[in-house]
């Protein structure tokens, strides 16, 4: 009887195994097959005809080799042929799946695909170039689910819910503003961040609108999600429609990045992992049962060989297959550290400017100790690879986890010093009292690349939720009013800046906190509000260009950004007021002041007297500037951000 309890002492005897030709791999001729399975006893090989039901045309016995691994090689061409493989160990036999290196699944992931790979290729695909910054501080991430960005029926997109609604320019709603990918163009967006695109396991692919996830449910890892393909019958297809995605982001100048979710399964003991080496690729408690750090149910241990080499293998096919320009790890503080690093060494040799950042935390505690695991306070040994800053999120809106709870921006004072801390991109800096920072006690930060700032992300309430709750006497004005604040504080801090899709038109979700299965009428951008909020939209286009225009604001390393960013001693309650100076990062602005109001009243502020010119004030910006001016006492109105910049 298979009681699914272990001990790590089960697995000291594995072998590891360091060939590159696990998984399927098809020609013409043959087909070879590697599968590292060291518990098991016999392993069966069958192809079908269909992605399910039906008997099996064929049947082959693997044959043990090296290193736990078994094998075989079929002569002749089984392109377009489902298969399985079923595992039988000491304790009988386990349920029949792909293998888990499968590169193209069936219908709901339930058997592996043959496929000649090069029928995957776009035209043009050959061609195509990924979009990668050499210094990660010139991004601007947009975080967008892939059904949200096209559901609606205003986005006048006809691949709704698709891959392919990527692709389609020219998109408009009923009134004539742009929406879709000519959206991002308009706002100006470097990177697009895409939820979770591998084959995920609680949506149904036949019936695309029984259910909705975001995908952090893993099922098959390197296999797209056929729930966002026009066919989904087709194990082509959805590779092929993935990559049309990436190419017309990439013809647009935006890069690719794929949400990874290595730190769970979505399945248990039904997980392809548990199905070829039960055990072996998850953490246990103490009493033998599996961890859950996730909150999901299941904990990968990724600090064991053939685990490290699996994700790594993994995230090396992305990029390369795919040509993706960044990964952003899901709960990345369950990752143990030296994995991180080796992914960041293995991407290295593709391209040394992949983007990698992660969620430096857990959601539950995990039987690996924090000191080797990627937790935020952890980033100082990652290599490369950023951290979200939570600080910069709770210091701005209030703790996600308390609908109630505000921030700076709904005039809660005392929360400067945390905002100092993620305006300087959580480097060391001599000027941050770090015992006032609530959420981090020093800093965390190598480098402005590692610090990913953001106010709100597809976790928790949307920005506008979370200020009709924290503020409920708050008019639309004053919410879109801290919105511009919380926009402009993050494009013009050092550091990454990331924004949740549809927050620059006030996306609301309905006031759900977690709509990771809530239908489309909760999930999907309503592109109606851009008419509703379009001042919004052009307050944050408009600090995207400042951001592009002028390199002061985004400095690559922490030395200048300790140097060339001053915070101004006169302290006001709610009020932030820094900086950029000798031409910092080689902007042509010799000094820029940055100076922040949370307050619901104005401020007169005192400032060094020169031939300023206005580039942002009262919830205005233009990066040509909005006038001049010489005083040396400026009015800082309510909720809002003031610019001066003064030039040579």
């Amino acid at each position: 009887m298979r009681n699914w309890k272990f001990k790590e002492s089960d697995f000291n005897d594995f072998p590891v195994y360091e060939g590159n030709d696990l998984g399927i791999f098809w020609t013409p001729e043959k087909t070879k097959i590697r599968i590292w399975a060291p518990s098991a006893q016999r392993i069966f090989f069958r192809l079908y005809t269909s992605a399910a039901g039906g008997k099996p045309t064929k049947e082959f016995q693997l044959l043990p080799d090296e290193e736990g691994t078994w094998i075989y090689e079929i002569t002749g061409n089984l392109e377009g042929q489902f298969y399985t493989i079923q595992v039988k160990d000491e304790f009988g036999w386990l349920k029949e799946g792909p293998d888990i290196y499968a590169k193209a699944t069936g219908v709901n992931g339930g058997r592996g695909v043959i496929i000649d790979p090069e029928k995957s290729n776009p035209p043009g695909w050959k061609s195509d170039r990924r979009r990668t910054k050499t210094n990660p501080t010139d991004m601007v991430i947009y975080e967008v689910h892939i059904r949200d960005f096209s559901m609606s029926p205003s986005s006048g997109i006809k691949n709704k819910g698709k891959y392919l609604g990527f692709t389609e320019s020219g998109t408009r709603l009923a009134t004539g503003e742009a929406t879709g990918i000519d959206h991002l163009n308009e706002l100006g967006i470097t990177h697009v961040h895409l939820l979770p695109v591998a084959d995920f396991y609680t949506v149904d692919e036949l019936n695309p609108a029984a259910h909705y996830n975001w995908g952090y449910d893993p099922l098959n890892y390197n296999t797209p999600e056929g729930w966002y393909s026009t066919d989904p019958s087709d194990g082509t297809s959805r590779i092929r429609e993935l990559k049309q995605l990436v190419n017309s982001l990439h013809n647009n100048e935006m890069g690719v990045i794929l949400d990874v979710v290595y730190n769970h399964t979505g399945l248990i003991f039904e997980s392809y992992f548990n199905q070829s080496v039960p055990g072996y690729f998850y953490r246990f408690n103490t009493n033998g049962t599996f961890s859950d750090g996730s909150g999901c149910g299941t904990e990968l241990a990724t600090e064991r060989e053939m685990v490290r080499r699996y994700i790594v293998d993994s995230v090396v096919y992305w990029a390369e297959e795919y040509h993706i320009d960044g990964f952003r790890f899901d709960l990345m503080g369950l990752i143990d550290i030296e994995t991180m690093n080796l992914i960041r060494y293995s991407l290295d040799k593709i391209d040394p400017n992949i983007f990698l950042y992660g969620e430096g935390w857990s959601a539950g505690e995990s039987p690996l100790s924090g000191e080797f695991r990627a937790l935020k306070y952890n980033t100082l040994k990652l290599d490369r690879i950023a951290s979200f800053c939570d600080d910069m999120r709770n210091g701005l809106k209030g703790s996600p986890f308390d609908r109630n709870n505000a921030g700076f921006i709904s005039g809660i004072t005392l929360r400067e010093e945390q905002l100092k801390f993620a305006i300087t991109a959580a480097v060391k800096h001599d000027q941050i009292i770090y015992d006032y920072v609530n959420t981090s006690r020093d800093a965390w930060a190598n480098s402005p690349a590692q610090c990913i700032n953001y106010v709100s992300c597809h976790d928790n309430l949307t920005l506008f939720d979370k200020l009709q709750y924290s503020c409920p006497e708050a008019s639309l004005e004053t919410v879109e009013r801290m919105a511009r604040l919380a926009f402009g504080v993050i494009l013009t801090s050092q550091g990454v800046p990331f924004i949740h899709a549809g927050d620059e038109m006030l996306r609301s979700k309905g006031g759900h906190p977690d709509s990771y299965r809530s239908p489309d009428y909760i999930n999907q951008i309503d592109w109606t509000r851009k008419t509703e909020y379009p001042w919004l939209v052009r307050f944050m286009r408009s600090c995207i260009e400042l951001r592009r225009q002028h390199p002061a604001f985004r400095i690559p390393d922490a030395a200048t950004v300790r140097t060339k960013l001053r915070f101004f001693g006169h302290y006001i309650p709610g009020v932030i007021a820094y900086e950029l100076c000798d031409h910092a990062n080689g902007d042509r602005w010799r000094r820029i002041l940055v100076l922040l109001n949370g307050n619901n009243y104005s401020v007169e502020y005192e400032v060094p007297m020169e031939n300023w010119l206005i580039v942002a004030q009262n919830g205005e910006i233009n990066s040509n500037g909005l006038g001049h001016t010489k005083t040396n006492l400026v009015r800082l109105h309510h909720i809002s951000m003031m610019i001066l910049a003064a030039e040579d």
